[in-house]
């Protein structure tokens, strides 16, 4: 790709920028942090999911998993409990095995270079510019959603990030600021989460707003272009909520691979709920339906609908008392499930 600017206006770009962030940046529990441990954690947790949300989750973390020993040693239900509500519970399973990995494979110590960092699990190529480069100030670029949204707008990019992302890289290169990369990279995705919005941004206060090529078009927000949107599908799931005559709740353990592996869950079936039913309690009694439960995964939703059933004969190690329920992960839309069982059970 040809360079979009001149070198004379990347440094003055960077200038602008790191001027404006100055004045105008966030203050961020794991900004300026030199502990490569809690950095990689915010950058996992950030993937996806907005500061605001973060920032809470991150406290608890690192009173719970204070060093990469600590994350190692747990049980990956703890993990995930502690985890719970924060989405994408992937990123949790890949937190625990790639600590695994620092003690296992690099003696405990956090690996420090672009290719060592890039074994660990769940670390790709902008996570690892984000680690090395805000807790070790190495000159490495980062091409987060905010990122993309920001340089999309400054090329007025013709079609979507994903379909573009060699062009992306190659300036997210130019402009970085080697002397100082730990401040423009975050200066960047502050730039993007906070200005360069993808509704309503902020142009006239922009340190970029003469360079940006949408800008000058007038149409910052026809960019970045979208792809075609697919139909997401709904799927219809009907979820056994049953209670033993001790007024236990059974519940059970998803896979611990695939989406939401290892969370815990009621039984739940797609259609009609009679083979589950006959599977798991062939002798149990309808007594009431609860709300319909609604949720968006990335690629499909569900409405699940709870129906309370009661059970004589109960075995097996999972059934719960409904104040127990706390102790074991649950997705969000089971965690609403809970919601009403307590309201219902007092």
């Amino acid at each position: 790709m040809t360079a979009v600017f001149t070198e004379a206006t990347r440094q003055a770009m960077r200038r602008s920028l790191l001027s404006w962030y100055g004045q105008a940046g966030r203050t961020l529990p794991w900004r300026n942090e030199p502990n490569i441990y809690r950095v990689w954690i915010s950058e996992i947790m950030l993937q996806q999911t907005q500061v605001k949300t973060v920032i809470s989750y991150y406290e608890r973390w690192l009173k719970a998993f204070p060093t990469v020993q600590n994350l190692a040693q747990a049980d990956q239900q703890t993990v995930l409990k502690l985890w719970e509500g924060l989405g994408y519970y992937a990123r949790a399973r890949n937190l625990h095995y790639a600590a695994q990995q620092v003690v296992t494979e690099f003696g405990g110590q956090f690996p420090e270079d672009l290719e060592a960092i890039l074994q660990l699990k769940g670390v790709g190529r902008t996570t690892a510019g984000g680690i090395l480069s805000s807790a070790r100030n190495l000159p490495l670029s980062i091409l987060d959603g905010n990122v993309k949204r920001v340089l999309s707008r400054l090329m007025a990019l013709d079609r979507p990030p994903a379909k573009a992302l060699k062009e992306l890289w190659q300036l997210s290169d130019q402009l970085l600021d080697i002397e100082n990369p730990r401040d423009f990279n975050q200066a960047l995705m502050d730039l993007g989460a906070t200005l360069c919005k993808q509704k309503n941004p902020s142009c006239d206060i922009c340190p970029w707003q003469s360079n940006c090529q949408a800008y000058q078009q007038g149409t910052p927000t026809d960019f970045p272009r979208k792809a075609p949107k697919k139909k997401i599908p709904t799927k219809k799931l009907v979820a056994a909520i049953a209670f033993n005559t001790q007024n236990k709740v059974f519940i059970q353990q998803r896979p611990v691979t695939g989406l939401l592996g290892g969370l815990w869950e009621f039984p739940n079936i797609e259609g009609e709920l009679k083979p589950l039913l006959d599977e798991l309690f062939p002798n149990a009694v309808y007594q009431q339906s609860l709300e319909t439960v609604f949720h968006a995964y990335t690629h499909f939703k569900i409405e699940l609908t709870p129906k309370i059933h009661t059970v004589k004969n109960s075995e097996g190690n999972h059934w719960v008392k409904i104040s127990d329920l706390d102790q074991y992960p649950f997705s969000k839309a089971h965690l609403k499930i809970i919601e009403q069982l307590r309201k219902i059970n007092g």
